[in-house]
This record gives C-alpha cells, sequence and structure tokens, in this order.
C-alpha cells in the first residue's frame, strides 16, 4: 500500500498503554473502527488472530487491547488494562480464537472481529501496520461485504435515496479507489476510499444528505 505513513507520529505511534504500538495501539484502533461502525449495544465479541497476532497476542496485551476499543477507551486510557473484565461485567461475551491459517487478507497482524446482538452482526478484518496505524481490507455488515484499499479514512454512507452522483461531486478529487455502491432493500449503501482526511464543509455537505454517516 501507499502512504501507509503520513508523518514522523505515524511511525512512532500514539500515546497509549502499552507495551506495543502495533500490538496494542493498533489493536484499539481496530476495535475503534468496530464500535463505530457497529453502533449499538454488543451482546458478544469475538476476535480471531492469524499470524504474529496469534503468537503474541497475550503477552502484548492485543486481548485487552481490542476489546477496550470496542468500549470506546482511548489508547492512554487507564482502564485499557481491564478492559476485557469490564465487557464481561457488562455482560457481554468475549471469546478470543487463535487461527492457525494464514491471514485472509495478506498482512501478519491480522485479527478478524466479530460484533453481534440479537437484530444485526458486524465482522471487521483489520491489520495493524505499525505506529499504532491500521488499515481495514474487509468490512461484513448483516451480509453485505465491502472490501476496501485499507488505509484509512473510509466513509459509508446510508440513504433511502441514490445519492452516489452527489458523493462523487464532493469527494471526487480524493478518491482513493472507485466509489462502490450496494442496493439493499429500500436503502442504499456507499463505500468511498479516500486519499485524506475530508473537510469539515465537505461532511456536513452529506450529512445534509444522510443521517447515516461513518468517518472511519
Amino acid at each position: 500500500m501507499t502512504n501507509q505513513y503520513r508523518s514522523v507520529f505515524d511511525i512512532i505511534g500514539p500515546i497509549m498503554i502499552g507495551p506495543s504500538s502495533s500490538h496494542t495501539a493498533g489493536a484499539v484502533a481496530i476495535g475503534h473502527v468496530a464500535n463505530r461502525l457497529f453502533h449499538a449495544p454488543v451482546e458478544k465479541i469475538t476476535v480471531r488472530y492469524f499470524e504474529s497476532f496469534a503468537q503474541t497476542h497475550q503477552g502484548h496485551g492485543t486481548d485487552y487491547a481490542i476489546i477496550s476499543g470496542v468500549l470506546g477507551f482511548d489508547p492512554a486510557d487507564q482502564r485499557v488494562p481491564h478492559a476485557v473484565d469490564l465487557a464481561r461485567r457488562q455482560g457481554i461475551e468475549v471469546e478470543f480464537i487463535e487461527d492457525p491459517g494464514d491471514s485472509p487478507i495478506g498482512h501478519p497482524n491480522t485479527a478478524e472481529l466479530t460484533l453481534v446482538n440479537a437484530k444485526k452482526s458486524l465482522t471487521v478484518w483489520g491489520c495493524s501496520i505499525g505506529g499504532g496505524t491500521i488499515e481495514i481490507r474487509k468490512v461484513d455488515l448483516n451480509g453485505i461485504i465491502f472490501q476496501p484499499e485499507g488505509p484509512l479514512p473510509i466513509i459509508f454512507v446510508e440513504s433511502d435515496q441514490e445519492i452516489g452522483a452527489a458523493l462523487d461531486q464532493i469527494f471526487q478529487d480524493n478518491y482513493r479507489d472507485k466509489r462502490i455502491s450496494v442496493r439493499v432493500p429500500n436503502r442504499f449503501m456507499y463505500k468511498l476510499d479516500l486519499v485524506d482526511k475530508p473537510y469539515p464543509e465537505q461532511i456536513e455537505q452529506v450529512r445534509g444528505m444522510s443521517k447515516d454517516m461513518i468517518v472511519l
């Protein structure tokens, strides 16, 4: 992937509860993505690790890191090391699986994170590429699959009207890849891979067409 790091701070990593920017801060970020996409109470969290994550997740704090992201904690939050216990106290079932196979998204630091409740399900395939930076390479939202390029920012929009052309007009100079549109019953879903973070006025333009927008 190109443009993985935008500054020296992307390599150093964020202020965080350690021990590792790749295995801890990156895992928090993957959890944050799932939290924002799911946007509902969670009943069960399943984390499936691949390759390096599968081998080292316990020693590097990846378990509590990724769960803390799902709970909405910042990387430096003092509750991060206790996130698994806190989730279980809230009645959330938590399961960790070490998969012996290769990463399905082609990176050794891969986590497949599934959130479910009685009404919806979400699976996110993310990888931590260093310095707390992540890529999201696959998303399954209630059976609708998107495969982003990986690097953030990524925008998901839902609308009861077809707004693809309007989105193109707003973001066409910032697309990393072509816009993906999916028609579901009475709704349209859009996935936008962007090169740079969208401007606030662009966000407001989209919100004028749809309140169902998530910027990762």
